[in-house]
């Protein structure tokens, strides 16, 4: 092992060391190199974003610019002097990096401030740099507040943080605030594209693509999967290769899935779901990535819209050519039920069954009978309305078909007359369903649902109960409430009256449990009555029970023992023959 060459991972080797070399952050590098052109140095800065976007290599190239002995005129460190020189190696006594998440306590932060006095060797300017700043205890960001509001002249914070929310306050108030943005596809995959250009590595631009989207906006990431996959795959990357590794489900699935969908084959559709199972996919990222494939597809859908593709070239050319095949209203009604399947994943109780219904109902978006918001056209047909222009009489028969102007072709068959002198020519009858209009559809089926809903309650019938039928079922209620023992408990010292037919009627000992029992638990007992008593008219009704009629508990031993001796004649006597006083 000792004679084999140190690797070096190539987040490290390829760390950027100028504002030059940063990548997705060109706002932030000018800002930061005016500042040092223009003398204009905060004494505190805040630096935040996600994972791996440059937040503590953009602190690192600051804080050797603004100790360089001989900075370029674009504001780049030089490389050789002795501050850039001793910060490569790892000795500079002037720069400082900190970790809050394992030194966080009050006693590190004042360690910190008794540090921040002491003036830098090399070049103007202590620097801290303070990573991970939102794992500081509170304690801790108190002590350390004055020391950043009001810093020695020669010392500059610059903090770094992935949870900007988790900071006080007053920390960002006295802080300049950068907040970092990911970084593009684009500008991941030509970093990559140069990295595997120096470490002489073949790779698909197409590889490159999966692998910058796999790193969600993070250079760091990126180049981590990098490295893995090249440890994998050797010199010469495919984009076969790459998925396999990476376990990411290849684009030509859902392309797949989708031709299965406009084509309504719901059977090759569930054996393509049940390969891609068998494979080990999360059946959750498959759906959230049928999502993704739809969006891209609509996206496709408008030119303006298509920079908005993240998608190797050769890629997009196969979305274009599926988008055009995709109608707008199958898009919107593909990505309503994948988005509803997966909000609904994990809720449902067979997951599997869950996604495969949500694939059978996309299938259904190119049948006929299929409803998108829209009157179901297939089953009902409803002629175009006629237009009359105005007034004809009807022994005028050529002059009806001149003032007649429908939309569509309709032959009149002979001329009617009204009451009101309007001629309303007959459309050539088809069938019997052509001629029924939508209102007196709707009248039809309302009556319909009426009657059908009349036999029901008529068949199942609404019993008749006394209190020898409610009693067993009260007891047997509160037994079925073991697990609140204070509701079981007030069920059974409570008896129930019936006040009405259908309304019963129980006390409580007060205001507290009313309120409780109504809030928690009236809609499940009244469920449970009507169920058990075949009564779904059945209402349940709760009061306090007043203070005249409320049993007073004995409490102290004094009281017992009165109640005894009130209660029984004979243990007064044995106390008065005995001269005993009881307690």
């Amino acid at each position: 092992m000792s004679g084999m060459e140190r690797f070096i991972v190539s987040a490290r080797k390829y760390r950027p060391n100028s504002f030059e070399n940063l990548i997705g952050q060109e706002n932030i590098a000018k800002t930061l190199k005016n500042s040092i052109i223009r003398k204009q140095l905060a004494h505190a800065y805040l630096f935040c974003g996600p994972r791996g976007v440059g937040k503590t290599t953009s602190a690192r190239i600051f804080a050797k610019t603004i100790n360089c002995l001989n900075p370029s005129e674009n504001m780049d460190p030089c490389g050789v002097c002795e501050s850039c020189v001793s910060f490569a190696e790892g000795r500079s006594y002037s720069i400082h990096e900190l970790d809050a998440a394992s030194n966080n306590s009050v006693d590190d932060i004042r360690q910190l401030n008794d540090l921040v006095r002491i003036p830098p060797q090399i070049g103007k300017y202590s620097v801290y740099i303070i990573d991970e700043v939102h794992m500081l205890s509170q304690a801790a960001f108190n002590a350390f507040l004055k020391t950043l509001e009001e810093p020695p002249a020669h010392a500059i914070f610059i903090l770094a943080t992935t949870e900007k929310h988790k900071i006080l306050p007053t920390i960002l108030s006295r802080c300049q605030t950068y907040d970092f943005n990911r970084i593009s596809v684009e500008d991941i995959v030509r970093n990559l594209k140069e990295i595997a250009a120096k470490e002489s590595v073949t790779i698909d631009i197409e590889a490159l693509h999966i692998i910058a989207q796999k790193a969600d906006g993070a250079m760091r990431d990126a180049l981590t999967l990098f490295d893995q996959t090249v440890a994998f795959c050797g010199e010469n990357v495919s984009y076969e290769q790459v998925i396999s590794t990476l376990n990411v489900l290849d684009y030509e699935y859902y392309i797949r899935l989708t031709n299965h969908f406009l084509n309504s084959s719901h059977a090759e559709v569930m054996l393509i779901f049940d390969e891609i199972l068998s494979k080990g996919f999360n059946a959750l990222h498959f759906i959230a990535g049928l999502s993704s494939h739809f969006r891209d597809l609509l996206i496709c859908k408008d030119r303006s819209t298509q920079q908005l593709l993240d998608l190797a070239p050769s890629v997009e050319e196969k979305y274009r050519e599926q988008s055009e095949r995709c109608s707008l209203n199958f898009l919107y009604d593909a990505l309503s039920i994948t988005t509803a399947c997966e909000a609904g994943y994990k809720l449902s109780g067979n997951q599997r069954l869950h996604i495969e219904f949500a694939l059978f109902r996309l299938c259904r978006i190119t049948s006929p009978d299929w409803i998108s918001g829209e009157v179901k056209k297939a089953a009902v047909k409803v002629p175009e309305p006629v237009k009359v222009s105005e007034p004809v009489k009807a022994t005028e028969p050529s002059k009806v078909a001149e003032s007649v102007k429908p939309a569509e072709p309709v032959k009149v068959t002979e001329p009617v007359m009204a009451s009101s002198n309007e001629i309303r020519p007959k459309a050539e009858p088809q069938t019997k369903s052509m001629t029924t209009s939508i209102k007196e559809l709707m009248k039809s089926a309302e009556q319909t649902i009426s009657i059908q809903e009349e036999i029901r309650t008529q068949e199942r019938g609404e019993d008749d109960f006394d209190m020898d039928k409610l009693l067993p079922i009260w007891e047997k209620m509160a037994d079925s409430e073991k697990s609140l023992p204070n509701l079981a408990n007030a069920l059974r010292q409570c008896a129930p009256t019936i006040t009405d037919k259908t309304k019963i009627h129980f006390m409580v000992g007060n205001q507290a449990q009313k309120e409780w029992i109504e809030r928690k638990c009236i809609l499940r007992l009244n469920e449970f009555l009507q169920k058990h008593l075949n009564n779904k008219n059945i209402e349940l009704s709760i009061s306090v029970t007043p203070d005249d009629k409320r049993e007073k508990k004995l409490y102290l031993p004094d009281e017992k023992a009165n109640f005894l001796l009130g209660s029984n004649p004979e243990l007064k006597e044995l106390q008065n023959d005995l001269k005993l006083e009881i307690k």
